[in-house]
């Protein structure tokens, strides 16, 4: 993992490979942002006419590289764009610090060691760049025959130490704002790690083993149920969407506790890790990223864990609901009729609509420990996909006060997230002369349905919010701002925040 540090060192005394600074786009041209002052003095007061002279505009993700200036140790400066300069009086917001941070940190693989000079008025500040710079240096490449450094990035190594210049090493707000950008960042990335690696290796039992060897490290109580005990308690969800594979599913719990807790709330992740849609297949083109099923389960693991790591003083329960739904002779056919762990009866009418009969089983296992509230985690829906785009995800929930505090910390932290509604008609869809409800519903609007399917299964009166990640979870195009190609993390910052905020008392 990239080290990360705060330093009070100037500017031209600091050894480094490149010293990274920003740039705004003006009315009139690129404006060099606070924090390079001593850059640009070493320039004459003359570096935005250079940056202009070279291209740049200060357009958001824009990176321009020069020579350092005389005197200076490190041989590169590179300007990264901050886009739009606020206006007068206002400061730079913390996403769009995250997002240069994260930029610079990619374009500077191969570099031993970097010196941030972004904007920085305060703790906030420092932790938004030091998150961005850490998620941006994100490599994955465990597959890859990279010839000496099995790390290499694209025959790089991934940037190994960033110092942020303007940092107060020795204030208690600056440390901890590192602090939680290191613990934040890791378990990320951790979860990315997850998403990415190929479902040959990420199957229910070695997921769980990966949960297990977390929750010893970091003194996490964790209940792995295998398929016998699964069967014993009767989860006819998870077993029912497991059952077309040699690979047997889990039910993760890990509980991280507080003594000074007031508060307890679960998390519940969906964890197929390969999803081939079971006997209703899915078309070809369909398949070749569904390793990342299992998204939501990776980010509520990490969430756990962050919290555990900053020592936040609220319970937290994760519940990783774990399968891997294949077509056999053994797997659940449609028109099977499974009885969930809670008793109701569900009739499959399609097997690809597998993620929320698992989810169905562990919100119910959740809902049995009368927490707080619950939030389930899951790339759920394609409809979902097609309402909001590859880039946002949607939330819903029994409790509208409780959907918008969670779409408000999304939007704190940099995940783009939208409230989205149950409508009580949509329910009727999924009424069945068999069972006591079918996993499908009407077509239209089918991430509601899917929202409305799931609250059945959420115990009375617990507070529930639903977040469809389908299409932020896994990013098939180009890298941008902090993050990569491939998986990303997506709901993990939110949880986190949410966590922090019930430790707060900021959520009633």
């Amino acid at each position: 993992m990239t080290a990360l540090t705060l330093s009070t060192s100037a500017a031209p005394g600091l050894r480094a490979d490149a010293i990274v600074i920003g740039v705004a786009k003006g009315a009139k041209g690129p404006v060099v942002a606070p924090g390079a002052e001593a850059v640009d003095k070493a320039y004459d007061g003359r570096l935005a006419g250079v940056l202009e002279t070279l291209g740049a505009s200060g357009g958001e993700g824009e990176v321009t590289k020069l020579p350092a200036p005389s005197g200076f140790k490190t041989p590169l400066v590179l300007a990264v764009g901050l886009g739009t300069v606020p206006e007068k009086d206002a400061e730079y917001g913390t996403e769009a610090l995250r997002k240069a941070a994260g930029v610079a940190a990619r374009a500077l693989a191969g570099s031993k060691k970097a010196a941030f000079a972004l904007p920085l008025d305060d703790a906030a500040d420092a932790g938004a760049i030091g998150e961005g710079a850490l998620l941006g240096a994100y490599s994955f490449d465990a597959y890859k025959d990279n010839g000496k450094d099995p790390k290499a990035k694209n025959g790089k190594a991934p940037l190994a130490e960033i110092v942020l210049l303007g940092g107060k090493p020795r204030d208690k707000a600056y440390k901890a704002a590192v602090e939680r950008a290191v613990a934040v960042s890791e378990e990320l990335n951790r979860s990315r790690d997850l998403v990415n690696t190929p479902p040959n290796d990420l199957n229910p039992e070695s997921f769980a083993a990966i949960a297990q060897a977390a929750a010893k490290e970091h003194g996490i109580k964790i209940q792995v149920l295998d398929e016998k005990a699964l069967t014993k308690g009767g989860y006819g969800g998870i077993l029912g969407v497991g059952s077309g594979s040699a690979a047997t599913p889990r039910l993760v719990k890990l509980s991280y506790t507080s003594s000074k807790a007031k508060k307890h709330l679960a998390f519940v992740g969906k964890g197929i890790t390969y999803d081939s849609g079971g006997i209703s297949l899915k078309p070809a083109g369909h398949n070749e990223t569904m390793k990342c099923d299992m998204a939501g389960a990776a980010s509520v693991f990490a969430a756990v864990v962050a919290a555990a790591r900053l020592g936040l003083e609220v319970n937290v329960t994760g519940w990783l609901a774990l399968a891997e739904n294949m077509p056999s002779g053994s797997a659940t056919r449609p028109g099977d009729v499974l009885r969930m762990y809670s008793g109701k009866t569900v009739e499959v009418l399609n097997t690809d609509a597998e993620g929320r009969l698992v989810l169905a089983d562990a919100l119910w296992a959740a809902s049995q420990e009368k927490p707080d509230a619950i939030v389930d985690v899951a790339t759920l829906t394609g409809a979902m996909v097609l309402a909001l785009g590859n880039r946002t995800f949607g939330i819903m929930g029994n409790d509208d006060a409780f959907r918008a505090a969670l779409v408000e910390a999304a939007e704190e932290v940099g995940e783009p997230a939208w409230p989205m509604p149950l409508p009580e008609h949509l329910r009727k869809g999924m009424d069945s002369a068999t069972a006591d409800i079918a996993n499908m519903g009407e077509r239209m609007g089918g991430g509601l349905v899917a929202g409305l399917f799931l609250r059945e299964f959420v115990g009375e009166g617990i507070t529930w919010a639903h977040l469809d990640i389908a299409g932020p979870a896994f990013n098939e195009g180009g890298p941008f701002g902090y993050t990569p190609k491939g998986g990303t993390g997506t709901a993990v910052r939110t949880l986190v925040r949410l966590a922090e905020l019930t430790a707060a008392g900021d959520l009633g």
